[in-house]
């Protein structure tokens, strides 16, 4: 235990200054002698207060199983211990503590270990310089006290410094004073008012301030004290012969069986050094008594026989004496000798009990780990079946997908061969089928086989050489219907363009007109979601919208004429299984006389043609046609493109939301995570591109499509991120920093690739990233997370 303040003092304290140390324990004493202390030294002079207390030195910790020596234990163990030792001291001394501070003083207190408390207190006091050493004295009556060895206060006052005054209070009084070598005991006043008496005069009942003077002890007054202890009384008056001959015998009969009695207990305490005491003192009583019943046999005249008879007794009864006090020190050493065995032998046995204790406890321990080993292989035994599982699942998947992959290529490459086969006329334009051939494909025209219908029209989708395709036939053979028939078939006929609807075939006496089959149906029904199709991502309608303008602008510089589509929407831009654009039903364009589209001339139309909400405002309020007619109804499909909304009004409601701040809760959230600075662009180029009147609308080919080629660049890194994403930050190694083959948990408790961290391991020996020693170079393999690996590889195969 830690002394709380153990400083040197400087010497004898001065005339000024007095120093007074009060050594306590946890009896009720203690708080006596401070009240006392605080009476008697309060007042006055300049007074400085040391509370001390000496608690025995910590060698043993008890346990359930017995007491362990304090060096057996682990550091940690015996720290608590002493911890708690010292927690419990600091509030058994609290109380004294708070008695001073009630009082408004200062006091010092100072806690040390020892296992002579005397000695360690005298050592202390004659450390401090202190002239004043207060302590609780026993509370056992006087005559217990003066039959067994002194008591600690008494061996305080004997190991105390000469230069200092030792003051014992019993029950809040005082109850001895050792002074010191520069004072008398005579000049401190008790608490009895005695202020007059001097030790030297004291009766029989203040004996006990006499018993801790260590200069006034000799043999005749502790035999004295002795015979006091015993209740024997000296004699006063002179006795006759024959009464101090019977006096004197009952007198020794009395003395030696007290004596005796005595012995025997205090030997059966192990006091053996007593017993030795107390029979010296007894034979000095013996003579003393002898020699005074002598006198007083000579001073009387008694005659010598009578002394003779006296002496045979007193010899007898010595003998006596003798013979019973040999019997009680053998009987001592017979039980010593069984004490020591049996203590031996409790050693021994705490002692197996231990090694017994331990040895279970290293059992239990290996059953545990051996228990937890089992538990981990099996752990890793279900992780390879279930990584096993995955493999063969993932494998078995793969090996299904690359041939669904393999046979949609082939289809592919079958229905381009017979695409090109079926276009590849020596003679005509387009390859003519029969009316017959028509019926047949559509089965007489079957509902379950119409895919569309339009306000000239009707599609149904057939299947003609071999080859899927979509015919439409038109409602009438004569009037408006033949016209657009024709153009369309003149038109569709004479140019090709990725993004343009291909035309396989016609039948010209029925105005059947045979086009390629587009898996995905027509733009507005997967933006409108019409028939439950997913919903189409952000970067494909980027891509559309640049499709429909590359085909846009291809028309609007064909030669020799420009054609102008007149009806450009949603429901005419068709989709094929990879979400490919292709304008369709140009049965209502409009060839412009001039060859050059950059004049900007107009074409003088007698009736509108097209759909509502698409329709150029100038080509509805003068009936003139050009190129910017189509730009017109291109921005509106644009707008559709973003917010998957019908196209009544739109072009003022994203106007209202850019001006707003609101554009982003309008577009279509279905598409994905739209990119904010881009999105806006392309809505303020769609809003452009939607002006009421003509010569707001920019240029197609100069100003708009470089805007969307750009744009079609960021979405198609964004396709191919989607198709090919980049692994999640758990999948990549800390030391390779790319994807992990076999991860493993390293000691430090983070996951490397098991190849990356071996090498690593042969040259250091500290984590890689915290740079911190490693408890070991043992690897556990992560089959949770190779697991999720291959699943990600899975996936993005």
């Amino acid at each position: 235990m830690d002394i709380l303040n153990n400083r040197e003092e400087p010497a004898l304290s001065s005339p000024s200054s007095l120093t007074v140390v009060v050594a306590v324990d946890k009896s009720k004493n203690s708080l006596r002698a401070i009240k006392w202390t605080l009476e008697k030294f309060l007042l006055g002079e300049r007074t400085r207060f040391k509370l001390l207390h000496v608690c025995a030195q910590i060698t043993t910790i008890p346990t359930p199983m017995g007491n362990y020596p304090i060096s057996q234990v682990r550091d940690d163990v015996a720290a608590a211990y002493k911890k708690e030792v010292e927690w419990k001291t600091n509030k058994m001394l609290l109380p004294y503590k708070q008695m001073f501070t009630a009082k408004k003083v200062e006091v010092e207190v100072l806690v040390i270990e020892a296992d002579d408390v005397a000695e360690a207190i005298a050592r202390q006091v004659s450390k401090l310089k202190s002239t004043k050493l207060v302590i609780g004295a026993s509370s056992r009556r006087r005559f217990q006290w003066a039959m067994k060895s002194k008591d600690l206060s008494s061996k305080i006052s004997e190991c105390a410094p000469k230069f200092c005054t030792v003051y014992a209070i019993r029950k809040g009084k005082l109850s001895s004073v050792r002074p010191s070598h520069f004072e008398t005991v005579g000049s401190v006043k008790s608490d009895s008012n005695d202020a007059d008496t001097s030790t030297t005069n004291s009766s029989s009942n203040n004996f006990s301030s006499q018993i801790d003077d260590t200069d006034q002890g000799s043999t005749a007054s502790y035999s004295q004290l002795h015979l006091r202890s015993l209740g024997i009384q000296h004699l006063h008056a002179p006795p006759t012969r024959n009464q101090g001959h019977h006096k004197s015998r009952s007198v020794l009969t009395n003395i030696g069986h007290s004596n005796l009695d005595s012995s025997y207990s205090n030997m059966s305490d192990g006091d053996g050094l007593s017993t030795g005491v107390r029979i010296s003192s007894f034979r000095s009583l013996q003579a003393d008594l002898l020699t005074q019943d002598f006198d007083q046999a000579s001073t009387s005249d008694a005659p010598t026989n009578s002394s003779s008879e006296i002496k045979v007794d007193l010899d007898f009864e010595l003998e006596k004496l003798k013979i019973e006090i040999r019997h009680a020190r053998g009987m001592y050493a017979v039980a010593q000798t069984e004490k020591i065995n049996a203590a031996r032998q409790l050693n021994n046995l705490s002692k197996q009990r231990t090694e017994e204790a331990l040895k279970f406890q290293e059992i239990s321990l290996r059953e545990e780990q051996a228990r937890e080993l089992a538990k981990q292989e099996m752990e890793k035994h279900e992780a390879a079946k279930r990584e096993a599982e995955f493999l063969r699942e993932c494998t078995e998947k793969e090996a299904s997908d690359r041939k669904e992959v393999e046979y949609r290529a082939a289809r592919d490459a079958n229905e381009k061969q017979k695409l090109q086969k079926m276009l590849e006329s020596p003679n005509e334009p387009y390859k003519k089928f029969t009316w017959e051939e028509i019926v047949s494909a559509t089965s007489s025209f079957s509902d379950d086989l119409r895919i569309g219908m339009g306000a000239y029209g009707t599609v149904y989708k057939c299947t003609l050489n071999h080859v899927t395709a979509a015919v439409k036939v038109l409602h009438s053979k004569e009037g408006q219907g033949t016209k657009e028939f024709q153009q369309e078939l003149d038109i569709l006929s004479k140019i090709r363009h990725p993004h343009l609807l291909l035309l396989l075939g016609a039948c010209p006496d029925h105005s059947c007109l045979v086009y390629e089959f587009m898996e995905n149906g027509s733009l507005e029904e997967r933006l409108l979601q019409k028939n439950d199709a997913s919903p189409i991502p952000w970067f494909v309608r980027y891509r559309i919208a640049w499709e429909i303008a590359s085909a846009l602008v291809f028309l609007h510089n064909s030669k020799p004429m420009p054609i102008v589509h007149r009806d450009l929407k949603p429901a005419n831009i068709l989709l094929d299984q990879n979400l490919v654009s292709k304008i369709g039903d140009v049965g209502v364009s409009t060839l412009l006389p001039s060859i050059d589209c950059s004049q900007s001339l107009f074409y003088q139309e007698s009736s509108l043609v097209g759909t509502l909400c698409y329709i150029d405002p100038e080509y509805q309020r003068s009936g003139l046609v050009s190129p910017k007619s189509d730009v017109y109804a291109f921005g509106i499909v644009v707008l559709q493109l973003l917010t998957a909304k019908p196209a009544l009004a739109l072009a003022h409601i994203v106007e209202t939301a850019l001006e707003n701040g609101h554009f982003m809760e309008i577009l279509d959230s279905r598409a994905g995570s739209w990119p904010i600075k881009e999105t806006n662009e392309l809505a303020s180029l769609a809003l452009r591109c939607a002006e009421m009147k003509l010569r707001d609308r920019p240029d197609l080919s100069a100003e708009v499509f470089p805007v969307l080629e750009r744009l079609k660049g960021i979405a198609d890194k964004a396709s191919a991120a989607s198709v090919h994403p980049s692994p999640p930050n758990d999948f990549i190694c800390p030391l390779l920093k790319d994807l992990m083959e076999d991860p493993c948990v390293a000691g430090d408790g983070y996951t490397y690739d098991r190849k990356a961290i071996e090498v690593w391991l042969k040259e250091n020996d500290k984590s890689p990233l915290t740079g911190l020693p490693l408890p070991s170079k043992s690897l556990i393999p992560n089959y949770s997370l190779f697991s999720a690996i291959m699943e990600w590889r899975s996936k993005r195969q």
